[in-house]
């Protein structure tokens, strides 16, 4: 054995010796291997692999991605820079470079290139530390430099289909997809890149440092069909080429050339480039789906919902992809497709851009310019500014300024970032102040800008078609944006403000429900809503508009249990009768005159055309009601995505086909609307709150969500519902919000803002709910195992001033006095795995 032993050890040593003699070298627990023979060095990192030349070049000429190639040539991942129309990059060097071992990993020195008149010197550094490679590139122009483009480095994935996009740093997303033609180039401002596929289940990020300096990004479909991306740093934000007169357009067609020129200077810079792996499945996994196809709900939520980002302070609802690249910011959904979306990252990207709106977007007087786009053609001559924002070409657009809180307001309730909210206060309190101070008669019911269909202007989102004067889709998202922020305001600390707020929509809302005949929206006739009322008192868009009428439902501002049945079955009897996949703009056609005339015959375009944007509200409309239907036509946006991918900016009213090519982000509204109303996932600024509306067959859902830095599991059965995270977990069979920090777990019974139970342990917890009341409460305490720990109680929101029973498993244990604000305090031991605990004021 002995001599076996020490046979064994010499041959380890001969091996060691030889790979030495040959020029190889191990370093960092044989991460790395250098082939001195043909000078390249294989790097390993956890499940990313790199093989770099650095003969009379330097690039990395093979890249794995756990296991699978994704790079493969020999132009693979280098440095470049293109000056004067000539390009130099580090695949011709001036001279060999040096390749240093260091302590912990590899330095390659001298790497340099250029002309006659410009030399770029380069040093790149690799190491590995826990799950990620870093390359360090230092880098020095040798003067002060006017370059068309530079990149360090630019990546050439060996095809286009080799990831299926790649999620920005704020949340966006650049779908190869939408690279339908070579030569598609997209330029964006970001830091990091998630390249993912969903079929190996493989992901890719890159993470660029850079200190000072500003980076961005370039995807291009190249020549030969294979995936280019290159990453600049630049003093400042990059800036855009000119296309047609502006400056604005981020994606381009048959060019490359995406980015201005700029000035390097001389000085000596530096970023590091990360590189590391994740897993598709875990990372973007919605969890378990019942009774619906849930790899199209992820599909459409990891995709469509996404492509309304263009870059990184420009988020709406139009496609980046598109030539025209509209943003609406008269759309109140933009928030919202965060909830659906479930990224941190959209719901910071999206706090970043309502900055930049509030900063750049907003007149001194309040009002809230409507759109954005690449160029200026559907500018109202004069009504623009110099960042691209503009009063649309057909009318002054006046939903932008209520939709502009709702966005706000919303997106609160899904961070609850209390300093940031308080940051937009006083441009939120201005946009809602414009648009009230539009209520000259008094009736609660603002007023467009113009005042006669005659006028062919339009006021909203439907933009060609003449609604004036008081408008019941305007007037319905202005309800919706003062209820939201008047909680807020209260929450502020300002009290005098909300009760205002609150004021103004419920008069509002009482004059909204008004017949026609009183000046109100409801038409006793058509029963429904009608769209308009002209200051002469005519009535026009009677014919059940449905976002009008959904918005009234979904908003509360129809609370009439009668009307909202005559609405929602009248529709769905239509629907019925039509066959159609999905709810139309309008029921029947606009009158002649309301619209504009390439409007008619019905039905055409908004005149009757299928728009899915409206898909959200819709659900909610009918999830309370009866939410069967609302499933109904989530299934029918699933199947239509399963035959065109839902890329289209609408269905037509008659073939039920796609038209237009400007792919809307609102097409995976009905989905986001599964997941709020029908799911019932409703972040809010202090608790998560869950409120489903499942029908049967959807029992057994298990959904995985993204709330404040913690994973939830959702767990949907019929009337018994939970959430949970690694630690704590709440069970009850009706609505409830759910809280939890690092040893303390708050259960809120219903839609209640205060907390009805606190629970601090330092062990795993959970509570089941079986009688949640201000008289009596009970639940069941779970926990792990038995242990001489005690669990601290505060019961909230009972009666004031009142004796409460404590018992715990049928036993009374004592009685305790609640406080003037309801609130009790007690402790329970953890000497059973299982207790049942009351609290009851009765005898």
């Amino acid at each position: 054995m002995a001599n076996f032993m020490f046979y064994r050890k010499t041959n380890i040593l001969l091996c060691v010796f030889t790979m030495l003699f040959l020029g190889y070298g191990i370093a960092g627990a044989s991460t790395s291997l250098i082939n001195k023979k043909d000078k390249t060095l294989t790097i390993k990192g956890h499940n990313i692999t790199m093989v770099l030349s650095y003969g009379g070049s330097a690039r990395i000429t093979s890249l794995l991605v756990n296991g699978r190639k994704v790079i493969s040539s020999v132009d693979g991942i280098f440095t470049s820079v293109n000056v004067g129309g000539k390009t130099y990059s580090s695949l011709q060097l001036k001279a060999a470079p040096a390749l240093i071992k260091t302590k912990n990993g590899f330095e390659i020195n001298g790497i340099r290139y250029g002309g006659a008149n410009l030399t770029i010197t380069e040093d790149w550094i690799f190491t590995t530390t826990g799950k990620a490679v870093k390359w360090r590139i230092e880098r020095k122009f040798s003067e002060v430099t006017k370059v068309e483009e530079t990149y360090a480095p630019v990546f050439n994935f060996d095809s286009i289909n080799t990831w299926e996009g790649a999620y920005q740093g704020y949340g966006g997303l650049a779908w190869f997809y939408l690279f339908n033609e070579k030569l598609c180039t997209y330029g964006v401002h970001t830091r990091s890149s998630s390249f993912w596929d969903s079929k190996t289940g493989n992901g890719l990020n890159i993470t660029v440092e850079a200190p000072g300096q500003k980076v961005a990004m370039k995807y291009t479909r190249t020549g030969d069909d294979r995936l280019y991306c290159g990453i600049s740093v630049s003093d400042k934000d990059m800036t855009f080429r000119l296309d047609s007169g502006t400056n604005r357009r981020r994606f381009i067609r048959n060019s490359t050339n995406v980015w201005a020129p700029f000035e390097r200077s001389a000085a000596k810079e530096s970023q590091t480039i990360t590189l590391s792996y994740f897993d598709f499945n875990e990372k973007y996994g919605r969890g378990k789906f019942v009774g619906i196809n849930g790899g199209q709900v992820s599909a459409v939520l990891n995709t469509i919902a996404r492509i309304g980002v263009i870059d990184s302070l420009h988020f709406g609802g139009n496609s980046w992809h598109t030539p025209y690249g509209p943003i609406c910011l008269h759309e109140q959904y933009i928030a919202q497709l965060g909830l659906g979306i479930n990224d941190p990252e959209y719901l910071k990207g999206y706090k970043s851009c309502l900055d930049f709106y509030r900063d750049h977007a907003i007149k001194p007087d309040g009002r809230v310019f409507s759109r954005w786009a690449y160029t200026d053609e559907d500018m109202m001559p004069g009504q623009g500014n110099k960042d691209g924002f503009y009063e649309a070409q057909w009318g002054i657009l006046m939903d932008s300024n209520p939709d502009f809180v709702t966005n706000v307001a919303e997106l609160y309730d899904m961070t609850g970032d209390k300093a940031w909210v308080k940051k937009q206060q006083p441009t939120c309190e201005q946009a809602l102040n414009w648009i009230i101070d539009r209520d000259t008669n008094g009736n609660g019911l603002v007023e467009m800008m113009t005042d006669l269909q005659s006028q062919h202007k339009s006021s909203d989102w439907i933009d060609i078609i003449w609604a004036s004067y008081e408008n019941a889709f305007v007037n319905a998202k202005l309800y919706h944006a003062l209820v939201n922020w008047a909680a807020i305001e209260r929450q502020l600390g300002n009290d005098s403000k909300a009760n205002g707020y609150e004021k103004f929509a419920a008069r509002l809302k009482v004059s909204f429900n008004k017949p026609t005949s009183e000046g109100g929206f409801w038409d006793e006739e058509k029963k429904c809503y009608v769209h308009w009322i002209d200051k002469d008192k005519t009535v026009h868009g009677r014919n059940m508009v449905t976002p009008v009428n959904f918005m009234a439902i979904a908003y509360g501002i129809c609370d009439n249990n009668d009307r909202r049945k005559l609405i929602l079955d009248g529709i769905e009897t239509q629907m019925e009768q039509e066959k159609l996949f999905f709810w139309p703009l309008a029921m029947t056609t606009y009158a002649p005159g309301e619209g504009k005339a390439s409007q008619y015959p019905f039905p055409s375009y908004e005149n009757g055309d299928l728009f899915l944007s409206w898909g959200s509200v819709a659900v909610k409309a009918y999830a309370e009601y009866k939410p069967e239907l609302a499933v109904k036509y989530v299934k029918n946006v699933l199947n239509q995505y399963s035959k065109d991918g839902l890329a289209f900016q609408r269905y037509s009213r008659v073939k039920q086909d796609g038209q237009g090519d400007d792919i809307l982000s609102g097409n995976s509204l009905s989905i986001v609307g599964l997941y709020h109303a029908i799911y019932g996932i409703n972040p809010l600024y202090n608790r998560f709150y869950l409120n489903p509306h499942i029908t049967p067959e959807l029992a057994g859902t298990a959904l995985k969500c993204n709330f404040r830095g913690q994973r939830l599991t959702i767990k949907l059965d019929n009337n018994r519902y939970s959430v949970s995270n690694e630690k704590f977990k709440i069970v009850s069979g009706k609505d409830f919000g759910f809280n939890a920090k690092i040893n303390q777990l708050n259960y809120f019974e219903g839609n209640n803002t205060q907390s009805s139970l606190q629970a601090i342990t330092e062990g795993p917890l959970t509570l089941i709910i079986k009688k949640p009341g201000n008289r009596q409460r009970e639940w069941v305490q779970n926990i792990s195992k038995i242990s001489g720990n005690t669990i601290s109680y505060v019961a909230g929101q009972l009666t004031p001033d009142v004796i409460y029973k404590l018992i715990v498993n049928g036993k009374i244990i004592k009685t305790l006095k609640s406080s003037a604000k309801g609130d009790v305090s007690f402790n329970t031991d953890c000497s059973s795995v299982s207790q049942t605990i009351l609290l009851s004021d009765e005898n």
